[in-house]
């Protein structure tokens, strides 16, 4: 049986979160639904299985190798393998440098590739998902969790389900763009979609060919820094030269949507959210019944959230509304606008108000 080796993508800049989430600490960094930051909760999650995993690796910027080694060894562990880019270029050089480190010790090595900001309420389920997913990855299929939608989501990229390959695994149909309301009632009505979580489980070599027929210049390059990476302090760090030159891309787009090896687990029942704006954030804090964090005084409140990492903020009488104050900056959104945040960030970026983002 191939061994897997977690590959954690913490790349994300998770500016719906602003004010919280900035680039000196996006929100993998910080703790929004537990006690832990979402970067522990999944290092976390992947040591809950009991299974046999490689030491995780940790794919990540320059910046922020330090908060990292900070986070995960603060409780006596040994610090993570890291891999540095020099610049974001998105998942599918993530995916090809991934796949380089694993095949260079393990040519029949698997790579479970998933993102350091989302969160699973059931770590057992996950790995059940994954060990589903095994023996079609062991037979050279590119495998994505499939989760089962729990409702007509418009934010999320959904997967067709095919034909079955193996128990509870399928071949993909169709990667399906985020859909309009009406669109998204549909798939729930038809069933075999599951919303695509961006969660990989396959074999090194076999993502590393398919990616060379698919875009063999970005895994040229992608070879390139990697080959003349420079170890230090136990962090890789991929040359910035060659990493420049590599095409930025999703691994859906470049490679996922275009192989024919392409399959699904589904469905997928783990609690799972990726926790993509303040709305996710707030119904985690509803159903821990903790409404309110930080300095908060709130009288009469309805169905807000209210943090605060700064001065005391005091309400009365709000309903369905989000409240976030930092030191330097104070978000109060309508629960039902908070996909708009991320306009907000656009604008200060356009304005020059880089001290604030």
């Amino acid at each position: 049986m191939s061994s897997i080796t977690p590959i954690i993508m913490s790349g994300g800049a998770g500016t719906r979160l602003w004010p919280l989430s900035r680039k000196s600490e996006p929100k993998q960094y910080r703790a929004l639904v537990t006690n832990r930051s979402m970067l522990e909760e999944t290092v976390a999650r992947l040591e809950a299985g009991g299974q046999e995993v490689a030491r995780p690796v940790v794919i990540c910027g320059d910046a922020h190798c330090g908060k990292i080694r900070t986070l995960l060894t603060r409780d006596g562990a040994a610090a993570p393998v890291i891999i540095t880019e020099p610049v974001g270029r998105n998942t599918a050089p993530v995916a090809i440098v991934a796949s380089l480190h694993v095949a260079k010790s393990d040519p029949e090595g698997l790579v479970l590739l998933l993102p350091a900001d989302h969160h699973i309420r059931d770590a057992q389920g996950f790995w059940e998902a994954v060990n589903r997913g095994r023996a079609a990855a062991e037979r050279g299929h590119l495998v994505t969790l499939g989760i089962a939608p729990t409702g007509p989501e418009t934010g999320y990229g959904y997967i067709r389900r095919g034909a079955p390959l193996t128990d509870g695994v399928y071949a993909v149909d169709a990667f399906v763009e985020k859909p309009d309301a009406e669109t998204a009632e549909r798939y729930l009505r038809e069933g075999g979609y599951a919303w695509n979580a961006g969660i990989f489980l396959f074999r090194a070599r076999d993502l590393l060919a398919e990616a060379q027929t698919h875009v063999p210049q970005m895994v040229e390059e992608a070879r390139k820094a990697y080959d003349r990476a420079a170890q230090e302090d136990g962090t890789l760090r991929l040359d910035e030269a060659s990493f420049a030159q590599v095409p930025a891309d999703s691994i859906d787009y470049a490679i996922m949507e275009r192989t024919d090896k392409a399959a699904v687990v589904d469905p997928v029942n783990i609690g799972w959210d990726d926790i993509g704006s303040w709305s996710a954030v707030a119904e985690h804090a509803l159903e821990g019944g903790a409404l309110e964090k930080g300095d908060v005084l709130a009288l009469d409140c309805e169905g807000s959230h209210i943090r605060s990492d700064g001065p005391l903020v005091a309400a009365i009488g709000v309903k369905d509304v989000i409240i976030i104050a930092t030191g330097d900056a104070v978000l109060v959104v309508d629960k039902t606008r908070a996909q708009d945040v991320k306009t907000i960030v656009e604008k200060l970026k356009a304005e020059g108000r880089s001290e604030i983002l």
